[in-house]
């Protein structure tokens, strides 16, 4: 199964982007076999609709689920339509946060996490 994770870097050790929609990376871990590789997202530069973007970005990645610090409503609501599973409280390294989601230790969140445009410094659109 493959995992997403919001990043910074493009490594496994890159530190979690607490963001979701303008997150600078996606790093796909293949929990079956192994494999890495990061994902630019399309919507971090996006001018408006960065989660809803991004959630695109990610859907084509195959990720069934995806660790993120926070996700805003209208991405929260595009990965649910995309039936991608929503952990959010992400924080630490890629590998960090994928070691514990094995181990059972984060959990899928049923609501976003917070309030439009946060990604933004808090600009209301």
């Amino acid at each position: 199964m493959k995992v997403a994770v919001t990043s910074k870097g493009k490594e496994p050790g890159s530190e979690v982007d607490p963001r979701f929609g303008r997150c600078r990376y996606f790093a796909i871990i293949d929990t079956d076999t192994g494999g890495f590789e990061a994902v630019e997202n399309e919507g971090a530069l996006a001018a408006g609709g960065a989660g809803p973007q991004a959630s695109q970005t990610l859907s084509r990645t195959g990720a069934r689920v995806v660790i993120s610090g926070s996700v805003g409503p209208k991405a929260f609501e595009a990965l649910k339509a995309a039936g991608i599973e929503i952990i959010t409280g992400g924080a630490g390294t890629v590998e960090e946060v994928v070691k514990k989601y094995m181990k059972g230790e984060l959990k899928p969140v049923t609501s976003h996490s917070v309030d439009s445009h946060s990604g933004m410094g808090g600009r209301r659109g």
